[in-house]
């Protein structure tokens, strides 16, 4: 094995929190164990405390509440029971800021750290859902809906005429970065607009207006090997809400079919598709593509490049689809990042 002790990091700054936690202890307790000694970090608003560990061959221990020994920035390192561990391998699970942005990035670039995800440059682009689009709008193998984008204090009166006229109705107001669906509103009328862009400027100072594309959802996985690209089963997401939206994500609200019930080459054109935007963007580790799929075309929604990794995640169903075992999975991530 390349590295020895893996530092799991989850938690974050942004609204996604929770979810980032119990996707951190999810991947924690898949990592194997007995070829690695695991480390649990929960990271939030600058304070980075160790809050469990596995070393190896034994079981996990949780360390209580203030007793949680702080870990030294200047080295990526931690003192547990006076001995000092220095990290090998970052598995970053933090969803939204700064784990998902390109910031932990790099940091962990300046330390010449390894990690499991993209790097700083790509997981900054992607991150950013118009960003992301504007590098995919030349390709000649996927769609993207049309859009507006939108920072905060330059609205205008007419905004909301002006995407209409544009985009039509309904269409989907949202910001440009973070995920979970939070800050996301389908815009069914004119007069929502307004409350909908307040919305999604809660969560951040960006955000855009986009053309909601009538057709069914669909997800695929990408991931590196060590030799190629792999894509994963494509699930398909159904739902009784408006769309995807939190509620439907993590309370049950939505039937995921895996592996969808797509014709075969329908199936074997979104994993290429998939491979090819992993290639074309430059990723690593292993990155979830969302689409819709409509009559004209396959369309681009964004890229997960920390998909949820909890045991009810899109991304554990489509490794169990695939008739892989998760802790060599996650080895295999962890060796070829």
């Amino acid at each position: 094995m390349k590295y020895k002790n893996i530092a799991v990091i989850y938690g974050s700054d942004s609204s996604e929190w929770e979810v980032s936690c119990r996707s951190g202890e999810f991947t924690a307790s898949k990592i194997d164990s007995d070829i690695f000694n695991i480390y649990e970090i929960f990271a939030r608003f600058g304070n980075w405390t160790l809050v469990a560990c596995t070393p190896l061959g034994g079981s996990r221990r949780v360390i209580a509440d203030g007793e949680r020994p702080q870990i030294d920035k200047t080295d990526f390192s931690v003192v547990l029971d006076g001995v000092k561990v220095k990290f090998d391998f970052a598995y970053i699970m933090q969803h939204g800021n700064p784990g998902e942005n390109g910031l932990m990035q790099g940091y962990l670039e300046m330390l010449g750290v390894p990690f499991s995800s993209c790097s700083s440059f790509v997981s900054t682009i992607t991150f950013d859902k118009f960003a992301c689009k504007n590098y995919l709008r030349g390709v000649d193998f996927v769609k993207c809906a049309d859009d507006i984008f939108i920072r905060k204090g330059e609205e205008t009166s007419d905004l909301a005429a002006r995407a209409v006229e544009r985009l039509g109705l309904p269409m989907f107001v949202k910001p440009t970065d973070g995920g979970s669906s939070f800050g996301v509103t389908k815009v069914k009328t004119v007069g929502e607009f307004d409350e909908a862009l307040k919305a999604a400027f809660s969560e951040g100072r960006t955000a855009m207006a986009e053309q909601a594309i009538v057709g069914r959802e669909l997800t695929c996985a990408v991931y590196f090997d060590g030799k190629t690209c792999h894509a994963l089963p494509v699930i398909e997401i159904i739902t009784d809400h408006e769309f995807f939206d939190y509620d439907a994500k993590y309370n049950g609200f939505s039937q995921e079919v895996c592996p969808a019930h797509i014709p075969d080459s329908v199936a074997r054109n979104i994993k290429e598709t998939s491979c090819k935007i992993y290639r074309h963007l430059g990723c690593s580790g292993c990155v979830r593509m969302d689409y819709i799929l409509a009559e004209e075309g396959l369309y681009f929604l964004e890229i997960n490049t920390i998909p949820g990794m909890t045991s009810a995640s899109l991304v554990p169903q489509m490794v169990a689809a695939e008739g892989l075992d998760m802790k060599d999975f996650l080895t295999t991530i962890i060796e070829n990042s």
